[in-house]
């Protein structure tokens, strides 16, 4: 146990942000750099090391919380760095972008603020890059097989780790032309600096990992001669099906997709554009989605320079307390939630739909008129004379996805068996109804979490090593039926 009395001698601290009129002039991470190491052993000092640590089943990974920890406070970075590790292919991924769902079922948060795991996780990394604790794995051997990964998103690139860390041959396909998947060009840059997936890409290089960029399978690349190439297929392609919002108006311009608008702010950041092709600057913006996506919007469009933002949620507003209806300890709350965006301003409408948009002579959108709703009987029902409109000249729509994508042939092409939510269908083993080809992350769970994501790459890897060589040495978080604590 880190301290005894820790818990009892230190308050919760998290990790500062800049103000926000200064942030909102780069594109630079919000949190204050260096600023979390000072308190963290302090912090990590607060861990029980708890008869049954909760928020190992809290995290789907099951990272040893509380023995890194223990490193932590004792600033053995080395060793809390080996012990992260453990567990998690890219803890420099979930420290920053990870709701944390092992903070929402530590043992102390019944009655205290919990422990903050999210920021003690992050220090840990970034103090194991500066002091080279992160080093290549190279395999010892090769086993001769061949691994072709689709999708380079957090499932993918966790797969392919694995995989070549075994000693497997492993090329990576990435449609876009830069590696990392949504992580990429999903994730603003406030929220994560893209430097952090270039080092690990570089990792990965140099244990062998292969990469193929700018080929989309089912398009560029026929999925049936991919399979005669590979002793075995990993689809991480993700659920790239964006929900829509069929009313009338939809076809006017200035309306978008949450993933048409946020990669071409990153691209801007990668230098491949000096001002995006889709931007908020001097335009009124509504985001329809309360997600977090939504709010990556909302942070965009500040920085993009804005004359308002405003965000619109179909369900009421979230309780400011865990309710004792709202899921329990150790599971996770809904809770009324103010990120890094919405700090930086604009508004926010609760129990709001969308009946129309209203646009000008050439076809562009100005007007979004919206409606209150309301439960009624367990229906979401419209209330009678609440309708109005607000102005928005740009509208993104950011309402969460719906599946695999359909329309490039991936699926078709292999012959892949979807389950009734229409996810690819798998065992077990993550194997979906053709021997060989495996399944992980939102492409077979459905829209979810990193932390799920990595998980689930990790245990598909499993899974393809002991179709390959009849067992396998490597860890196997999930199965592909667990949903406890799924958000």
């Amino acid at each position: 146990m880190a301290d005894p009395k820790g818990f009892l001698n230190h308050g919760r601290e998290v990790a500062k942000s800049r103000p926000v009129d200064v942030r909102l002039k780069d594109w630079n991470e919000v949190y204050v750099p260096g600023s979390l190491l000072p308190i963290i052993s302090k912090q990590a000092s607060r861990c029980m090391d708890c008869g049954i640590p909760f928020c190992h089943n809290g995290c789907p990974l099951g990272n040893l919380i509380p023995e890194w920890n223990d490193y932590a406070y004792r600033e053995d970075w080395s060793a809390a760095s080996e012990r992260l590790h453990a567990t998690n292919n890219f803890p420099e991924f979930t420290g920053r972008l990870c709701p944390a769902p092992c903070e929402s079922a530590c043992v102390l948060g019944i009655n205290q603020s919990p422990v903050t795991i999210k920021n003690v996780e992050v220090s840990i990394i970034d103090k194991a890059w500066e002091t080279g604790d992160v080093a290549p794995q190279a395999p010892e051997r090769l086993s001769g097989k061949t691994v072709a990964v689709i999708g380079s998103g957090p499932a993918g690139l966790a797969a392919a780790q694995q995989l070549t860390r075994a000693g497997h041959t492993v090329a990576v396909y990435e449609r876009a032309d830069r590696v990392g998947g949504l992580l990429r060009y999903g994730i603003p840059e406030f929220k994560m600096e893209k430097r952090h997936i270039n080092r690990r890409i570089e990792q990965m290089r140099a244990e062998g990992t292969r990469f193929r960029t700018g080929v989309e399978v089912g398009r560029d690349i026929n999925a049936r001669d991919l399979k005669k190439r590979y002793d075995a297929i990993v689809i991480a392609a993700g659920s790239t099906t964006a929900r829509d919002l069929p009313v009338p108006g939809r076809e006017l311009n200035g309306i978008h997709q949450a993933m048409e608008f946020l990669p071409l702010a990153n691209k801007v950041q990668e230098g491949d554009y000096v001002t995006a092709p889709i931007s908020a600057e001097g335009k009124h913006v509504v985001v329809i989605g309360g997600g977090d996506t939504g709010a990556d919007c909302v942070g965009t469009a500040h920085r993009q320079g804005a004359a308002s933002v405003t965000q619109l949620e179909i369900m009421p507003r979230p309780n400011d307390e865990r309710h004792p209806t709202n899921q329990p300890w150790p599971t996770f709350p809904i809770l009324y939630k103010v990120t890094s965006a919405h700090e930086e301003g604009g508004e926010r409408i609760y129990s709001a739909s969308t009946t129309h948009f209203e646009g000008d002579e050439d076809g562009n959108v100005q007007w979004l008129h919206l409606a209150e709703v309301e439960f009624v009987d367990g229906k979401l029902t419209q209330k009678p004379g609440s309708e109005r409109k607000i102005p928005a000249q740009l509208v993104t729509l950011a309402m969460g996805f719906t599946g695999i994508d359909r329309e490039n042939g991936l699926v078709e092409q292999f012959g892949l068996e979807l389950d009734e939510r229409g996810n690819v269908a798998r065992d077990a083993a993550f194997q979906t109804n053709v021997p060989g080809v495996f399944v992980a992350g939102d492409a077979g769970r459905g829209q979810s979490l990193i932390v799920w994501a990595i998980a689930e790459g990790r245990s598909a890897a499993r899974g393809v090593d002991r179709f390959l060589t009849g067992a396998s040495d490597l860890p196997a978080p999930i199965r592909p039926t667990d949903r406890a604590l799924a958000v």
